[in-house]
């Protein structure tokens, strides 16, 4: 088999090999799992056979636990199964969006450092709903999707090198091999264990959920009927979708000397366009924040902060699995500006061809815009000044978001992609003979011309793409009907 790397590691008195395939976060989160309350009373029937047997998780694993609701804790404790949690590590972190947002916070330092200096590829394991690359945590190379029983079990076991059916977990007090199958609860357990769920406990922790805590109640909120937009904000700015817009939408134009920002491969996820998880020092919206008086410590996530298009513009296409073809070699949101192959961040070159008056397209693979359907991944090119993604294939909500920020979404013919027809990315690409209606479109890229399908699929679209996305649609119908004066 592959040789795996491994790192030597001391950390609080313990000494230990961090290896490939080590899991380095364990997390029960908030969505999906968290709202079955027999899986997550499986959960802590498992942490309590486990401590029963002295185990604990390995001393790598950065544990938490971030129930869905209030009333979890609840049937937790009246089950006697949250201190038995506890002891495994995992402890109530809060009621929200945590790891599989990215929110999982920093791993040990001397984690961090063995990671560092073996190159080691390390896993998660989380019982959420989301598993992208780069979203978990940018030193995690591989999420796993589990139960939360088995995010427990895995806790213990510390790595996915692992039969969970054959190998031991790991070994008791006394010296023993513990084996899946004994700490796994039975149906009966699980059955006993939900009498402790009970109505009450929702219906009391539902009763003032708005009233919220002290620091909530605490907070000065603006009155009046229109937001104000404090201009000092860092988390929410006035958004410029309609700035420069007309009282009626135009023509439908040719997109002409258009530059490639980027050309991705296949399975591109919305993710990789628009990360949702944390933001790098040395990123460009990193850079804005420190610029604009935010302290690293206090970034938070580009989730947290996707009111502020300054920052979610320079998030687009940030993901730090990123791979541009423009840019051979680099990870994250790297290409190169043209025609001088001048290399920069996509934000920057993106700013570069603005100022140049120069539209920008995507060249993608197969299921362009996979996974959630994240509005900013539309939002973000659009801002950047992409006129069209050119891809073999196209999630279907994502292309219809494209549509509805006034991209246009064009794809290859049956047998054609980029590479077939000789394309180096680098040529200055023209789009012509759109109009209402149009299925097919000619590219123009340098010396090369070849024909691609419009991906604008129904009648309703092609109005959304004519005035320039749903937003400008929607607001000119508003006008209209109350008739403002022009």
């Amino acid at each position: 088999g592959l040789q795996s790397r491994a790192v030597q590691v001391s950390m609080s008195g313990q000494s230990f090999t961090l290896e490939d395939g080590a899991v380095v976060i364990a997390a029960i989160t908030s969505c999906t799992n968290t709202s079955n309350p027999s899986v997550m009373l499986g959960a802590g029937l498992v942490a309590k056979k486990a401590a029963e047997r002295g185990l604990r998780p390995a001393p790598w694993v950065k544990t938490s636990l971030g129930p869905g609701s209030l009333a979890v804790t609840e049937y937790l404790k009246d089950a006697g199964l949250m201190e038995p949690l506890k002891s495994m590590g995992f402890h109530v972190v809060g009621y929200g969006c945590t790891t599989c947002i990215g929110n999982s916070g920093p791993l040990p330092g001397e984690v961090s450092k063995a990671i560092a200096e073996g190159n080691l590829a390390v896993c998660s394991v989380l019982s959420g709903n989301r598993n992208f690359e780069g979203r978990v945590h940018p030193e995690v190379r591989m999420n796993y999707l589990a139960s939360p029983p088995l995010v427990v079990a895995y806790a213990i076991a510390g790595t996915m090198n692992i039969d969970l059916y054959r190998d031991p977990i790991a070994t008791d007090a006394e010296g023993q091999p513990v084996y899946l199958k004994d700490i796994w609860p039975t149906q009966a357990e699980i059955a006993e264990a939900l009498t402790h769920v009970r109505r009450e406990q929702f219906s009391r922790s539902y009763a003032d959920v708005f009233a919220g805590d002290d620091n909530w109640r605490s907070l000065n909120a603006p009155s009046g009927e229109r937001f104000d937009w404090p201009a000092e904000s860092t988390y929410i700015q006035h958004p410029p979708y309609f700035s420069g817009m007309s009282r009626k939408a135009g023509d439908i134009e040719d997109i002409e000397h258009a530059r490639v920002l980027a050309w991705l491969g296949d399975s591109v996820t919305t993710d990789h366009i628009s990360p949702a998880g944390s933001i790098a020092v040395d990123s460009p919206a990193g850079r804005w924040l420190i610029e604009h008086g935010v302290e690293p410590q206090d970034f938070n996530s580009y989730g947290s902060r996707r009111g502020n298009h300054e920052v979610m513009m320079r998030g687009t296409f940030a993901n730090i699995r990123l791979r541009n073809r423009l840019a051979p070699g680099t990870e994250g949101g790297v290409t190169l500006i043209l025609p001088e192959e001048r290399q920069a961040s996509i934000f920057d070159a993106a700013m570069h061809y603005q100022r140049e008056g120069l539209p920008m397209i995507v060249i993608a693979g197969k299921e362009y815009g996979s996974g959630s359907s994240r509005d900013w991944a539309a939002k973000g090119p659009a801002l950047l000044g992409v006129r069209a993604v050119l891809a073999e294939s196209f999630e279907r909500i994502h292309r219809s978001n494209l549509v509805g920020m006034g991209i246009l979404p064009l794809q290859f013919m049956e047998g054609d992609n980029a590479d077939k027809l000789g394309l180096s990315g680098k040529e200055s690409f023209s789009i012509r003979n759109l109009q209402t209606g149009s299925r097919t479109v000619e590219v123009q890229a340098d010396d090369k011309l070849f024909k691609a399908l419009v991906r604008i699929d129904t009648p309703q679209e092609w109005e959304y793409y004519r005035h320039g996305g749903v937003l400008r649609f929607v607001l000119r119908q508003l006008v209209d009907r109350v008739n403002v004066p022009r």
